[in-house]
C-alpha cells in the first residue's frame, strides 16, 4: 500500500491519544486507535455500582489554556462538565488538625470523567480490547504487530511505551522515554446513606504511610450519592500491586478515620494504577523521531494534569499534520 494511504496508528485512547486523532482526522489524515480496553478514557476511567459511575483515576482537571477552555466550554454547554469547587481540606497523618487550601477551580462530570474522552472520540475508528505486543519497523515504515503505519503514536506512561518498543529500530524514541511513576491503588467505597459529618469535598492526606487523597464523589458528581473514593501513596500501592484487594483494608481503615462514617460500606472495590502519575513533568510537549515514532501524555507537560495530556496530544496531532502534510 502506498505509505499516504496507511493510517497514523495511535496506541492508546486515553485523553491525549484522542486528542491527537481528533486533529490527524481534521486534517484529513487517516488514523486508528488502538487500546486493550474495552472502552476509550485510560486514566480517566470510571466504574459503575449498580448504574452509577464513580471516578477511579483522574479525579478532576483544572483549566489554565484558552485553546483548552473552548474544549471544556464545549463538555459544559453539552452537560457533560460542571465547576465542582475551588477549596479542598488537608489532613494529616501526624493528627495536625484539619485546614483548608484554595486553588482553581476544579471540574467534575456528571456522567463520570470517561465521558469527556467518550465525546471527544466519536466518529473516531477505535480497536478496542487489543493487547499491542511490538512497535517495529519494516521496510522504512514503523509498524505495530507486524502491520505498517504512516507512524506511531505511543499515547500512554513511558514505562508502558517502552516495554512495546524494538529499541533496536527506533533507539531515539527509546531513549526518551524516561519518566518515572508513582503508583496508586484506587478503593471505592459505597455506604448505605451519607453517614459522616460535613466535610470539604475532598481532603489531601499529608503524612500518611496509606493514604493521599480523598473525594466524596457525590459531592464530585453533584447527586449527593453516599460514595467516597481515596487513592493510596505509591509506598502503598507497590507492595500490592500483584494483589490489590489486599492492599484494600489499610485503605479503609484510614479512610474511616478522617471521614468517620457512622456506618459500614455496603461495597467496597480496589483498582490498581501501576503507572497512576508522573513523578515530574518536563519542558517538552512530545517526542517525535524520524523513524515515524512519537509520545505524548500527561508526563509531556510542565504540569502533568488531564489539560497537559490534552494539549500535549494536540501539538503532536499538528507537529504530524505539519510532517506528513
Amino acid at each position: 500500500m502506498e505509505s499516504s494511504r496507511l493510517p497514523v496508528t495511535i496506541v492508546g485512547a486515553g485523553i491525549s491519544g484522542v486528542a491527537c486523532a481528533r486533529v490527524l482526522a481534521a486534517a484529513g489524515i487517516p488514523v486508528e486507535l488502538v487500546d486493550r480496553g474495552r472502552r476509550v478514557g485510560g486514566r480517566m476511567a470510571s466504574r459503575r455500582h449498580q448504574g452509577r459511575p464513580a471516578d477511579i483515576g483522574a479525579s478532576y482537571f483544572t483549566v489554565s489554556d484558552p485553546a483548552f477552555e473552548e474544549v471544556v466550554a464545549r463538555w459544559a454547554d453539552a452537560g457533560l462538565a460542571q465547576e465542582w469547587t475551588d477549596t479542598f481540606g488537608v489532613v494529616s497523618g501526624a493528627d495536625e488538625g484539619r485546614t483548608t487550601t484554595s486553588g482553581p477551580v476544579r471540574w467534575g462530570t456528571p456522567s463520570g470523567i470517561r465521558s469527556l474522552v467518550e465525546a471527544l472520540a466519536v466518529d473516531l475508528p477505535v480497536r478496542g480490547a487489543t493487547e499491542v505486543q511490538r512497535v517495529s519497523a519494516e521496510d522504512g515504515l514503523p509498524t505495530v504487530d507486524g502491520r505498517s503505519a504512516r507512524a506511531v503514536v505511543l499515547a500512554m506512561p513511558d514505562p508502558q511505551a517502552r516495554r512495546l518498543l524494538d529499541e533496536d529500530a527506533h533507539p531515539r524514541a527509546a531513549a526518551g522515554l524516561t519518566a518515572a511513576y508513582e503508583a496508586v491503588l484506587a478503593l471505592t467505597a459505597v455506604y448505605p446513606e451519607r453517614c459522616w459529618e460535613e466535610l470539604p469535598d475532598g481532603l489531601f492526606v499529608n503524612d500518611d504511610p496509606v493514604l493521599g487523597w480523598i473525594a466524596d464523589d457525590g459531592r464530585r458528581r453533584c447527586d449527593a450519592a453516599p460514595v467516597l473514593v481515596a487513592h493510596s501513596t505509591d509506598s502503598h500501592a507497590r507492595p500490592h500491586l500483584a494483589d490489590p484487594p489486599a492492599g484494600g483494608p489499610s485503605m479503609l481503615e484510614a479512610l474511616t478515620r478522617y471521614v468517620a462514617p457512622s456506618l459500614d460500606p455496603v461495597h467496597t472495590a480496589v483498582h490498581r494504577w501501576t503507572f497512576a502519575k508522573p513523578v515530574a513533568g518536563r519542558p517538552e510537549r512530545y517526542l517525535l523521531t524520524d523513524t515515524g515514532v512519537a509520545a505524548c501524555g500527561d508526563s509531556w507537560s510542565d504540569r502533568p494534569r488531564v489539560e497537559g495530556a490534552w494539549l500535549s496530544g494536540t501539538a503532536l496531532g499538528h507537529a504530524l499534520v505539519e510532517r506528513l502534510g
